[in-house]
């Protein structure tokens, strides 16, 4: 507060200040004082702006607090954006970088690119896409013959499933030198499956193969996924589960330049069974086979030859009458998806 006679900041009407003048001429001994400098100033504020009131010196207006419902809409944003990235990750590739691909299934595979359009081509190759756990002693196994066992067991995958010779239909010498010459039932099957191949006795059961004078395979990769477990089974044996997807791309066998390329896609179960040789008859380095089977998808249908017969030009599309089959759904038990008996599968992708 001023100690003046008149509080500062404030200010006089248009008819005092003209009785002020007219009163100083006239010497009037009640005349107003004269504002002072500061009051004038103010007055010519208020007239310049009116409806605002004047602001003291020493007055203090406090902030406004700020809203934050920019940042809030910001993350919700930022959520968002993730959330299509995540579930359509071709489609946000393609506005980036102004790219208008087909659909993933629609992209027509190459022999460079074997494997585009499929699910398989962010796969691994080869023996890589088949998962190793870490070994623990079971039954009459120590920790470090566990290991070994499992390793074996990848072996045979990889002879039955991966090796090039087999693939071209030759005998699957080294895979079946794993399996315990003992076992009858199964020596049985290799004897006369790669004679005269049944639907009881088909190598196909165990292995894969090509006719080469039908089809070649399309490059050096085959692409898998799969893992083996294990557990103690029978008499303190190690039991391991084999659940392996493989993706062969063929293509005809007098294929000239880029032909029709076709993916067969064989997702196989294995259990094979690492005995105690002092409980059951056996040879060291060798499993016994407790079972077996496969989905089989683009790999032919009808009476069994020995060989997968992939389907090309008029015989795939004559196989497309089938029920629709995902090789890739691997949420059912093996056996109950692909190709059985005469019946073909029309597989929904590849």
């Amino acid at each position: 507060m001023s100690t003046g006679t008149e509080p500062e900041g404030s200010s006089r009407s248009d008819e005092e200040w003209e009785r002020f003048l007219r009163d100083s001429v006239a010497g009037a001994a009640d005349a107003p004082k004269e504002p002072s400098a500061r009051a004038r100033e103010v007055a010519k504020r208020l007239r310049a702006e009116p409806g605002r009131g004047p602001e003291g010196w020493r007055s203090h207006t406090p902030a406004r607090p700020r809203r934050r419902t920019g940042w809030y809409v910001v993350g919700l944003l930022v959520v968002l954006a993730l959330i299509v990235v995540a579930l359509a990750p071709e489609r946000v590739r393609n506005l980036v970088t102004g790219a208008d691909s087909p659909p993933l299934a629609a992209q027509r595979p190459t022999a460079d690119q074997p494997f585009r359009g499929s699910p398989a081509a962010g796969w691994a190759s080869g023996a890589a896409g088949i998962a190793v756990p870490k070994a623990e002693a079971v039954g009459w196994m120590s920790a470090a013959e566990v290991e070994r066992a499992l390793a074996r067991s990848r072996d045979f995958l990889v002879a039955s499933g991966l090796d090039r010779g087999v693939l071209r239909g030759e005998r699957p010498e080294k895979a079946i030198a794993l399996i315990n010459p003992h076992q009858k039932d199964v020596q049985h099957l290799l004897k006369t499956a790669f004679r005269t191949p049944s639907e009881k006795n088909d190598p196909l059961l165990l292995f894969s193969r090509f006719r080469p004078s039908r089809a070649h395979l399309v490059g050096d990769v085959v692409k898998t996924r799969g893992r083996l477990t294990y557990r103690e089974g029978e008499r303190g044996a190690l039991q391991v589960t084999a659940d392996v997807t493989f993706v062969y791309p063929v293509t005809r066998a007098d294929a000239v330049g880029d032909d029709e390329i076709v993916r067969t896609i064989i997702r196989r179960e294995l259990l094979l069974s690492w005995d105690d040789p002092e409980k059951v008859t056996t040879e060291p380095g060798t499993f016994s086979i407790v079972s077996y089977k496969y989905d089989m998808t683009n790999g032919g249908c009808g009476t069994p030859s020995g060989y997968f017969t992939p389907p090309f030009g008029a015989d795939r599309r004559s196989d497309e009458s089938g029920r629709e089959v995902d090789p890739y759904d691997d949420s059912k038990p093996v056996g109950q998806g692909g190709s059985s008996g005469d019946e073909c599968g029309r597989a929904t992708r590849s």
